[in-house]
């Protein structure tokens, strides 16, 4: 269940860094990459496949990078998996600042749920060139 928190500044920024630190992080190997095909071609769905998403016009599969692809952007990938009950609203823009700020870059994400697992996950990504500097910010704020 979405959680509705009303807190002050600082209260949210407590509870976060309370999030982040009990919070389930996998730093996954490799380097990722979008494979697109038409929205009539859905992709398939194999073992390497870590989400799939659609727009109107196209599919896109997340996926490891195997080959060179031309004009495609290289991600690193980190997930969180939060315990159940744990109220994580805000979490996304938090975190998402953050790396902004600290490290210039944006991020994407990509939510889903594993109710055995306590709910809602994230998987994020960032250019693999920053991808070390990401997962540091990230276990600084777990860590202080």
């Amino acid at each position: 269940m979405v959680s509705v928190s009303v807190e002050t500044p600082q209260q949210t920024e407590e509870r976060l860094r309370h999030v982040i630190a009990m919070a389930d992080l996998v730093v996954h190997d490799g380097v990722w990459c979008f494979e697109e095909s038409p929205a009539d071609r859905p992709p398939p769905l194999d073992g390497d496949t870590l989400a799939v998403v659609r727009d109107g016009e196209s599919w896109s599969r997340l996926v490891p990078l195997t080959r060179e692809h031309r004009d495609v952007e290289r991600f690193g990938i980190f997930s969180f998996h939060f315990p159940a009950d744990l109220d994580n609203s805000g979490f996304v823009g938090w975190l998402a600042t953050r790396l902004k700020t600290e490290l210039g870059t944006g991020v994407f994400v990509i939510c889903g749920s594993n109710r055995d697992r306590g709910g809602i996950y994230d998987y994020w990504g960032c250019p693999i060139d920053l991808l070390d500097d990401a997962t540091a910010a990230i276990r600084a704020l777990r860590t202080g």
